[in-house]
């Protein structure tokens, strides 16, 4: 328990000084009260597509959240209802009809083989454009249950435009309500942060790549360049495989991935354990490529980085060894020091960012369900489909 205690300091160490800063959460959007002088003159035309199946309780919210956008620029909305059965493209419909902008309701077609339910339903949108809107810049590919604030669509194309930019994308500020929700949510972006660390993302001399799915503003031209969506077709993990695809090129193109906090939300309830097992088991196991060895890996460091600490720190009436429960106590601060800009973020309580390990124990079991699961051939499970 000593060596595991000491190596767990050493981790620490490591991911604080070594990787890429991921820990401060500091890539933000720049905040605008009125707009700043090196906002282009000219606002190029967006179109939103956003992929709907079954999301009669949040799409309200969020096309009238896109209708309400203070965007200079022509700006549209192609909505691709993917087989709803509860009545999703109704209220689409009634929202469509008192929309000040634009917004286009369709039909999915039959999924094709080969491919996802979202990245068809969201090629569907994109194909559909080449109608109506055959001059837009850029797509908005967001989701039906992340609501945008007013600005947020001109702040990210400012960025875009200003600092030449294929893609810039907002990791959504997601539901953190009650004790699941607050143990579990921050985790999972500070989680997130390490696997994607934003300042490597936003570097464009590293080939680390990411985005967040609920919201990614991409050029047309560099969504072209790449083969389209059919490049990434198959992908489960689909905004950092789109995200990679273009920052790799060729040609190499700047990406940039931020946090954000009123400028996108989701809308999705994260209060019970098992809408977030749900959210995390169906992805966890394709993260670590569906490998067994990487699974295996995967639980000894989480042991090492996560848990040896509190152990060693909890187990000090077991072991009776106070300088292994010293160091241990050493990991386990160094880990909420770490998490402690993550849990700032989300407004939560300093002491919370103790809780990480207990965070990281559950979030281990989600990822041996999710092995399981894709085992016995259900793997990537969501709304209906098996990938």
């Amino acid at each position: 328990m000593l060596v595991l205690a000491a190596l767990s300091i050493l981790v620490w160490l490591v991911l604080i000084f070594g990787r890429g800063w991921f820990w401060l959460a500091d890539q933000r959007l720049p905040a605008t009260a009125d707009p700043p002088a090196d906002w282009p003159p000219d606002w190029p035309e967006v179109v939103a597509i956003i992929p709907a199946r079954d999301e009669a309780e949040t799409i309200g919210a969020v096309l009238a959240s896109h209708a309400s956008t203070t965007y200079p620029g022509r700006f549209s909305v192609i909505l691709v209802d993917d087989g709803s059965t509860d009545g999703t493209a109704g209220i689409a419909r009634t929202l469509a009809q008192a929309s000040p902008r634009p917004i286009h309701l369709l039909a999915a077609p039959p999924l094709e083989p080969g491919w996802t339910g979202k990245l068809w339903a969201l090629e569907t949108g994109v194909r559909a454009a080449a109608d109506l809107a055959p001059e837009a810049r850029y797509f908005l590919l967001t989701d039906a249950d992340i609501s945008h604030a007013p600005d947020t669509l001109a702040r990210l194309v400012a960025r875009a435009e200003v600092l030449d930019l294929a893609l810039v994308s907002l990791m959504a500020r997601l539901d953190a309500r009650g004790f699941w929700g607050a143990l579990l949510i921050p985790a999972f972006v500070f989680f997130f942060q390490m696997l994607y660390p934003y300042r490597w993302i936003n570097d464009t001399a590293r080939d680390t790549a990411g985005a967040a799915g609920g919201c990614i503003l991409v050029r047309r031209d560099a969504l072209a360049g790449i083969g389209g969506l059919a490049a990434i077709r198959d992908a489960l993990i689909d905004d950092c495989a789109l995200a990679a695809r273009v920052k790799h090129g060729p040609p190499r193109r700047a990406i940039w991935l931020g946090l954000a906090q009123s400028e996108a939300v989701s809308l999705r309830d994260n209060r019970t354990l098992g809408s977030i097992w749900t959210m995390v088991a169906r992805n966890a196991f394709t993260q670590i490529r569906r490998s067994a060895l990487l699974l295996a890996g995967s639980m000894l460091a989480l042991v090492v980085t996560y848990l040896a600490g509190p152990l060693a720190v909890l187990g000090l009436a077991l072991h009776g060894d106070s300088l292994t429960a010293t160091l241990g106590a050493v990991a386990w601060m160094l880990s909420g020091l770490a998490y402690l800009p993550t849990i700032r973020l989300y407004g939560l309580a300093p002491w919370k960012a103790l809780g990480l390990p207990l965070a990281a124990l559950l979030y281990g079991a989600m990822t041996l369900s999710s092995a399981v699961a894709h085992w016995r051939g259900r793997g990537g499970a969501w709304k209906g489909r098996t990938y």
